[in-house]
C-alpha cells in the first residue's frame, strides 16, 4: 500500500506489544499465588483461575481467603500500624516516593499484566492507568511531607479494610492505599476476584520499596471475603469501590460499629451537548466517555443529551465515528476496544439492551468472536426508561434530545445518582453556569474522564459519599488525636403529673416553613425543672410533622442559590437578635437545667453564630494544580437538606452549633432540639422570626430522638443526618440511611465538648458541604 493510499483510506496495522515479561514474571511465580499478609507470601490454599477475558487463557491460580487469612491480615495490620504511624509524614513520604519510583520503573510490566488480566487496551492501560498510579503515590508521598503541619490536631483512624472493583484493578489500589499510608494507617485490601494479578505485583513492589511488614497486606478471594474485611471488629475504617447495591449493603452491615466509611459507587453520567459545540470534538470526547474501558466505567458518559437542533447531525457523525472503531487484541495498541471483563458481565450487557426498547444501532466494525461486545447506540428511549436509568457497565450508550439549558439540566439531573457529568459548549457563561446546577460530585467541561491525584473524586446521592484524591481525600483517613470520653444520657426531669401550670395554654409549637405549627398527633409533654416544677409544655412531633418539615426545607432551596455575603449578615443579625434577648435565655436554661450556666451557654451562642457568619463567605474551594492546560475547581457547595437530632445537655448551644455552619453554607435544616431542654429551641424560633430567616431554611420539630431519628434516617429526600443526641443512636441511623445513601455524622455515644473548641471545629464545615471538582481546560 503506498502512502497516498494509506492518507486516503486512514488504514494502518496491527501494532501488538510483547506479553513475554508479564508471562515471565508469572512463571517466576508459580503461576500461583497466596495472599500477602506481613510481608510475606502464605501457602497457597483453595485456588480459582484468573483468565484473560480476551482469549479465554488462565493465567494464574489465586488463593480463595478464608476467615483465618483475614484474621491473620488484620493482626498484622493492627501490630504495625502503631510503629508505622511513629515514623512520622517525613519517614513514610520516603516509602511512598520509593513505590512512586518503582511503579515507573515496572510500569511495562504492570501495564501488560493489567491489559491481560482485565481485556482493557493497552494503550489505556499504559497511557492512563499507570501513569496515574505513580501520580497518586508521588502526590501522597507529598501529603505526608506536609500533613504534621498542614493537619496538626489530626491521626491516623488505625486498621483500613479496603475493596476495590475490576474495571481499573491498579489505578483504584493506589486510589485507597496511597492516601491511608500516607496517613499513618495500615491496609488490608481485596482486590477483585477477576483481577487480582496487578495487586499481587503491587505486593511484590512493596517488599522492593521496603513497607514495612504489616503496612500493606493483600487477601484474593470473592465477595465472602471482602464481606469479612468490612464487617470485621478490627478494622477502623472501610473504603470501597463498586456497585450501588453492594455499597447499601455495606452501610447497612457497618452500622453503628464506629467505622468510617467512604463509598464510591454507580453512575449514570450525563454527556450534555448544546448546539453551538464543537461537534467533532464532542463526538472525540465522548468516544473516550463511554467507549474508554469498554464502558466499564463508573463515571462513564453513558448517558447522552443533545440539544434538538443538533440532534440527527451529531448522531449522524456519532455513528460514523463508530464504525471505525476497532474492537479487538487488547495487547494491540491500535485497538480501541478491548475485551469485556468476564463472559457473566458480557451476557448481563446483552441481556439489558435485548430487553430495551429504542432503536439500537452497532456499529459497523469488526468484532471478534469471544469476551467482546460492539460499541452500541440507543435512541427513541423515555426519560423513564431501564437503560436510560441503570447502569449497563458495557460499551453502550442511550441518547435523548433536550430544548433549553434548563430543559438539560433537568433531564441530566434525572437520576438517582450523581458521579459525573460532562458539558460541551463554547459559550464559557453557559458552561460555568450549568456546573453547579448538575448533581455531581465531578463537572468536565469540553472534556471527559480528567482525573488527577490533586483534584477530589467520588459522587453525591447514590453514587456514595467520600473524595478520593485531593486534601479531602487524605481526610477521610485522619481522625482528631486524643481520646473522647462516654456520653451519658440526659433524661428528661419528671414531676408531678397534676400540678396546675398557668390558666393561658403557652404549649410551644413545632416551627415548620417559618409558621409555628400544632404537632399532627395533637399531643404535647410537660417539661420539668429540677426541682420538679413545672415550666411549660412542646409538642411531640411524629413522622408526618418530619414530613411536612423536610418538604417546607425541600421548598428553600433558593437559600443554597444565595450568595455567602447574605447568609453571613442574616448569621450576624440573628445573633444581635439573641444577645439582646440574652438575660432571658439564660433564666430559660438556669431553670430547666438546674445549673447556672446559662449565662455563659448564650454567650457562646452568641459568638459561635457570628463564627459561622464569618465563615459563610469565605469556605468556598480552591482551584488545584493538575497537570492538563487548563484548571480544576474544588468547589464547596452545600450539602442540601440535612436532618439534626441537637445535643442534649447545651440546649442552646447545641442547637446553634448544628444550624450555624449548616445554614451558613447554604443547607437547609430539620433540627430535633435537646429532648430533655427543649423550650430553649422553641424560644429560638422568635428570634429566627425577627431576623429575615427565610421560611423553610431552619425547621425545627421537638419530640422523642428514638422515635424521630428513624423517620429522619429514612426519608428519601434528605441528604445528610447527624446525630449528637445523648440517646446512642448510631447503628439505627446508619443503618436506615442506606435507603438513599445519605451522609451521616453520628456520636456513637461519645462526648463532645461543645463549650470549646471542639464545638467549633472545622469538621462542621467539612459534613455541611460537598467538594464538587469542576474542568475547565482552555486554549485552542
Amino acid at each position: 500500500m503506498s502512502v497516498k493510499e494509506i492518507f486516503q483510506s486512514m488504514d494502518y496495522g496491527p501494532a501488538p506489544e510483547a506479553a513475554g515479561d508479564a508471562l515471565a514474571w508469572l512463571v517466576d511465580q508459580g503461576d500461583r499465588f497466596g495472599h500477602f499478609i506481613d510481608g510475606t507470601w502464605t501457602e497457597v490454599g483453595e485456588t480459582f483461575e484468573s483468565r484473560n477475558p480476551a482469549t479465554g487463557e488462565v493465567l494464574a491460580h489465586v488463593t480463595q481467603g478464608t476467615a483465618a487469612d483475614v484474621e491473620a491480615a488484620v493482626a498484622a495490620a493492627r501490630k504495625a500500624q502503631p510503629k508505622w504511624a511513629k515514623l512520622g509524614g517525613k519517614g513514610r513520604a520516603r516509602v511512598l516516593y520509593a513505590l512512586a519510583r518503582l511503579v515507573q520503573k515496572h510500569a511495562r510490566l504492570l501495564a501488560v499484566l493489567e491489559t491481560m488480566d482485565n481485556g482493557k487496551p493497552i494503550r489505556e492501560a499504559r497511557d492512563i492507568d499507570v501513569p496515574l498510579v505513580a501520580r497518586h503515590f508521588y502526590y501522597h508521598a507529598g501529603l505526608a511531607q506536609l500533613m504534621e503541619r498542614e493537619a496538626a490536631g489530626m491521626e491516623p483512624v488505625g486498621v483500613c479494610g479496603q475493596v476495590i472493583p475490576w474495571n481499573f484493578p491498579l489505578l483504584m489500589l493506589a486510589w485507597k492505599v496511597a492516601p491511608a499510608i500516607a496517613a499513618g494507617n495500615t491496609v488490608v485490601l481485596k482486590p477483585a476476584e477477576y483481577t487480582s494479578l496487578t495487586a499481587l505485583c503491587f505486593a511484590d513492589i512493596c517488599r522492593q520499596a521496603g513497607v514495612p511488614k504489616g503496612v500493606v497486606n493483600i487477601v484474593t478471594g470473592d465477595g465472602r471475603v471482602g464481606e469479612m474485611i468490612v464487617t470485621h471488629d478490627g478494622v477502623d475504617k472501610v473504603a470501597f469501590t463498586g456497585s450501588t447495591e453492594v455499597g447499601r449493603k455495606i452501610r447497612q452491615a457497618t452500622a453503628g460499629q464506629g467505622k468510617s466509611l467512604t463509598l464510591e459507587l454507580g453512575g449514570k453520567g450525563p454527556y450534555v451537548v448544546f448546539d453551538d459545540a464543537d461537534l467533532d470534538s464532542a463526538v472525540e470526547g465522548l468516544v473516550d466517555a463511554i467507549w474508554f474501558n469498554q464502558g466499564q466505567v463508573c463515571c462513564a458518559g453513558s448517558r447522552l443529551l443533545v440539544q434538538e437542533g443538533v440532534a440527527e447531525r451529531f448522531h449522524a457523525k456519532l455513528k460514523a465515528r463508530m464504525d471505525k472503531l476497532r474492537v479487538g487484541n487488547p495487547l494491540d495498541k491500535s485497538i480501541d476496544v478491548g475485551a469485556v471483563v468476564d463472559p457473566v458481565q458480557l451476557e448481563a450487557i446483552r441481556g439489558l439492551v435485548d430487553e430495551s426498547g429504542g432503536d439500537i444501532y452497532r456499529a459497523a466494525c469488526e468484532v471478534p468472536e469471544g469476551c467482546y461486545y460492539p460499541p452500541t447506540l440507543i435512541t427513541g428511549l423515555a426519560p423513564a426508561d431501564r437503560l436510560m436509568q441503570e447502569e449497563i457497565f458495557g460499551p453502550v450508550l442511550v441518547s435523548g434530545t433536550f430544548r433549553t439549558p434548563e430543559e438539560a439540566v433537568q433531564l441530566a439531573n434525572n437520576t438517582r445518582y450523581g458521579l459525573a457529568a460532562s458539558v460541551w459548549t463554547e459559550n464559557v457563561n453557559l458552561a460555568l453556569g450549568m456546573a453547579p446546577k448538575l448533581v455531581a460530585g465531578v463537572v468536565w467541561i469540553n472534556g471527559t474522564n480528567m482525573f488527577d491525584a490533586a483534584a477530589g473524586f467520588g459522587g453525591v446521592r447514590e453514587s456514595g459519599f467520600g473524595r478520593e484524591g485531593g486534601w479531602e481525600g487524605l481526610s477521610a483517613y485522619l481522625k482528631p488525636s486524643g481520646k473522647t470520653k462516654p456520653l451519658a444520657r440526659i433524661e428528661p426531669k419528671t414531676g408531678k403529673p397534676d400540678e396546675v401550670g398557668d390558666a393561658l395554654d403557652r404549649t410551644a409549637k413545632l416551627y415548620v416553613g417559618g409558621k409555628q405549627a400544632r404537632p399532627d398527633g395533637g399531643y404535647s409533654k410537660a417539661v420539668y425543672g429540677p426541682r420538679g416544677q413545672l415550666i411549660g409544655h412542646v409538642g411531640i412531633g411524629n413522622r408526618k410533622d418530619i414530613r411536612n418539615a423536610v418538604e417546607a426545607a425541600q421548598a428553600a432551596k433558593s437559600w443554597s442559590g444565595n450568595t455567602g455575603h447574605l447568609r453571613a449578615q442574616i448569621l450576624y443579625y440573628i445573633a444581635e437578635n439573641l444577645e439582646a434577648r440574652a438575660s432571658e435565655f439564660a433564666a430559660r436554661i438556669d431553670a430547666m437545667t438546674g445549673a447556672k450556666t446559662g449565662k455563659a451557654e448564650v454567650a457562646e451562642a452568641v459568638s459561635r453564630l457570628f463564627t459561622y457568619g464569618a465563615w459563610a463567605d469565605k469556605y468556598a474551594g480552591d482551584l488545584r494544580s493538575v497537570p492538563i492546560r487548563g484548571m480544576a475547581l474544588a468547589v464547596r457547595e452545600p450539602v442540601g437538606v440535612i436532618g439534626a437530632l441537637c445535643p442534649d445537655d447545651v440546649p442552646l448551644l447545641g442547637l446553634v452549633s448544628v444550624m450555624g455552619p449548616a445554614i451558613a453554607m447554604g443547607n437547609r435544616v430539620v433540627l430535633v432540639p435537646s429532648e430533655a431542654y427543649p423550650l430553649a429551641a422553641t424560644d429560638f424560633y422568635q428570634v429566627l422570626d425577627t431576623s429575615d430567616v427565610p421560611g423553610g431554611v431552619v425547621n425545627i420539630v421537638t419530640g422523642a430522638h428514638a422515635e424521630l431519628a428513624p423517620t429522619l434516617a429514612a426519608h428519601l429526600d434528605l441528604d445528610a443526618v447527624w446525630s449528637f443526641s445523648s440517646t446512642d443512636l448510631s447503628e439505627i441511623i446508619e443503618g436506615q440511611s442506606a435507603g438513599n445513601l445519605k451522609r451521616t455524622w453520628v456520636n456513637n455515644a461519645r462526648a463532645r465538648d461543645w463549650m470549646g473548641n471542639d464545638g467549633e471545629a472545622r469538621a462542621f464545615l467539612d459534613q455541611a458541604t460537598e467538594v464538587k471538582t469542576v474542568w475547565v481546560p482552555y486554549g485552542e
